[in-house]
C-alpha cells in the first residue's frame, strides 16, 4: 500500500493549474468521454474535487503525482466512456453518495448523509458503512483496471493535530477495509488533510457533518491507458 508522507510546501503548484469542476451527477456528465479528447493535461479539477475550496493550504503528499494528467485524443474518449459507465454503476448501487466525473477520474464523496460515516472522534468502520463499502467493492471488482485514492477529512472541532491524526486513521480504516475484502493494496493510495480542506461552513452542525468526510478518487491505471491507446491506434 502506498501511504503518502507529509511534505512541506506541497500542493502550492496546483493553485495555478486548478480548473473549475462540475458538481453534477455522472448521468448529467455523460459528455465527459468527448471532453477527454480536448481537456488539458493537468489533474487540477480532480484535485479540487478531492480537496474542496482551500487548495494549497496544506496536506500530506504530492497528490498531483498520484493523480497524473488527462489522457487526450481517441484514448481519452475510450477511457471517458469506461469511467462514465463505472460512475453510473456507483450511483445505482449507492444512491446516497455524491459521485462526480472529473477529468479522467471519478470522485465519490461520503459523509454522514451518504452511507460511509464515522461517529464523533471515532474511526472504526461501523455496520452501516460496511454495507455501503461492500457495494462499492463490488463495483471496484467489476472494473479492475483502476487505481484508488482514499482521502480523509474532519470538521474543525478539536485541535488541528488531533484532527490530522483522526483523518489519517479514518482514511486508513477505509483503505484497510477495502484490502480486507480483496481489493489489491497495489491499487490503493491513502492521504489525509485533517480540518484544513472544508467544503462547508464549520459554524453549523450541518456543515460540520459534511466536512467529516472521506473521498475516494477512482483513476485509470496504466493498463487501462495502454489498452485505450492501442485500441485508438496511438
Amino acid at each position: 500500500m502506498k501511504t503518502i508522507i507529509n511534505k512541506a510546501g506541497i500542493l502550492f503548484f496546483t493553485v495555478a493549474i486548478a480548473i473549475s469542476l462540475t458538481n453534477c451527477k455522472s448521468v448529467q456528465n455523460a459528455n465527459n468521454k468527448q471532453k477527454g479528447a480536448v481537456i488539458g493535461a493537468t489533474g487540477g479539477a480532480l484535485l479540487g474535487a478531492i480537496l474542496g475550496n482551500n487548495l494549497g493550504k496544506g496536506g500530506n503528499g504530492e497528490l498531483g503525482a498520484v493523480i497524473g494528467g488527462v489522457v487526450g485524443g481517441g484514448a481519452g474518449v475510450l477511457i471517458g466512456n469506461k469511467m462514465d459507465k463505472q460512475a453510473q454503476k456507483i450511483e445505482e448501487e449507492i444512491p446516497g453518495a455524491q459521485v462526480e466525473r472529473v477529468d479522467d477520474g471519478i470522485v465519490v464523496t461520503f459523509d454522514e448523509t451518504s452511507g460511509v460515516y464515522f461517529d464523533t472522534a471515532k474511526y472504526n468502520i461501523n455496520a452501516a458503512s460496511q454495507t455501503t463499502l461492500n457495494k462499492l467493492i463490488g463495483v471496484f471488482q467489476e472494473y479492475p483496471d483502476t487505481n484508488l485514492l482514499v482521502v480523509g477529512h474532519t470538521d474543525s472541532v478539536g485541535s488541528e493535530e488531533s484532527n490530522m491524526t483522526l483523518s489519517k486513521n479514518r482514511a486508513n480504516a477505509v483503505t484497510n477495509y477495502l484490502t480486507s475484502k480483496g481489493i489489491s493494496s497495489g491499487r490503493l493510495t491513502t492521504n489525509w488533510f485533517g480540518e484544513t480542506q472544508p467544503i462547508h461552513d464549520n459554524a453549523t452542525a450541518e456543515g460540520r457533518a459534511k466536512n467529516r468526510r472521506v473521498n475516494i478518487a477512482i483513476l485509470p491505471n496504466e493498463k487501462m491507458i495502454q489498452d485505450a491507446e492501442t485500441q485508438a491506434g496511438k
